[in-house]
């Protein structure tokens, strides 16, 4: 067998084995989608459910000293926990597939993810010493009522901060890397990164205005800001869980990562 026959087989023999490696990449990926968008649901059910079990702590300002919904706040607090580990998952389980894209905006992503996760998880720390306090009150009887409610007031506003911090600021900056990197590897319909493109960058700007008092917490505004990020993460979620990664797009990114550079040269020239 001459020379050019065994190159010829070798590198037909390297082409069999990555078009198996990209079909069990596809696998993999369809899990990788499955998992990821199951993620990203979890992290809307637990913020909007604790949005509302918080009720009674963050909206009665004397929570403090009179017979507060204790165990329905403690819910609360568990359903944000769920939820900075439900961010810190989405991160992870797209991490494998779009660091082909860009391992470095990959990397930048998974870290404002944990950054988030973390001071969601620092947030709820103020609420839970409310409640602390609450259960204790003989404690700290010679305390005023007026010292009790300042100290609640200031802790509730704790909180407030790290949601605009967290689900503000950072969330907004994270949206735009993800946006992007499915923007441009293509795993998803072009239509659902745009409006991550568009929304994290408003979710930023409101939550820059809201922290220097130009806008009201809850107003039109605040809805104008959400809605495009919000149908972001939904309709990703969807679409992950639905119909999974674009086929094309998966199995090009899986099979140049196998190729090594002489048999994607060689590949070029077929």
């Amino acid at each position: 067998m001459n020379s050019s026959k065994k190159i010829t087989l070798k590198v037909g023999g390297k082409l069999a084995d990555t078009e198996r490696q990209a079909i069990t990449g596809m696998a993999s990926s369809r899990k990788i989608a499955i998992a990821a968008g199951v993620l990203y649901l979890i992290t809307h059910v637990t913020s909007i459910g604790a949005r509302f079990l918080y009720g009674p702590i963050l909206n009665n300002a004397g929570y403090i000293t009179g017979s507060g919904a204790d165990a329905q706040v403690m819910v609360g607090v568990l359903f944000e926990v769920i939820l900075a580990l439900a961010v810190v998952g989405t991160a992870v389980a797209l991490f494998p597939v779009v660091k082909r894209q860009n391992e470095g905006v990959a990397l930048g992503y998974v870290g404002l993810r944990t950054l988030e996760a973390g001071v969601i998880a620092v947030g709820v720390v103020p609420l839970l010493a409310i409640i602390t306090l609450r259960q204790h009150l003989a404690v700290t009887a010679g305390a005023s009522t007026e010292t009790l409610l300042a100290v609640s007031n200031a802790l509730v506003s704790f909180h407030h901060w790290t949601f605009l911090v967290g689900p503000g600021f950072i969330c907004g900056t994270n949206t735009v890397l993800m946006a992007y990197l499915m923007y441009k590897t293509g795993l998803v319909p072009r239509f659902i990164p745009v409006l991550g493109l568009i929304g994290g960058p408003l979710v930023f700007a409101y939550n820059t205005a809201l922290m220097f008092g130009l806008v009201e917490q809850i107003s039109v505004w605040a809805a104008i800001a959400v809605i495009p990020i919000f149908s972001w993460e939904l309709t990703l979620a969807c679409w992950m869980i639905i119909k999974g990664f674009k086929p094309t797009a998966t199995t090009t990114t899986f099979a140049l990562q196998t190729l090594s550079p002489e048999t994607r040269f060689l590949t070029a020239e077929r």
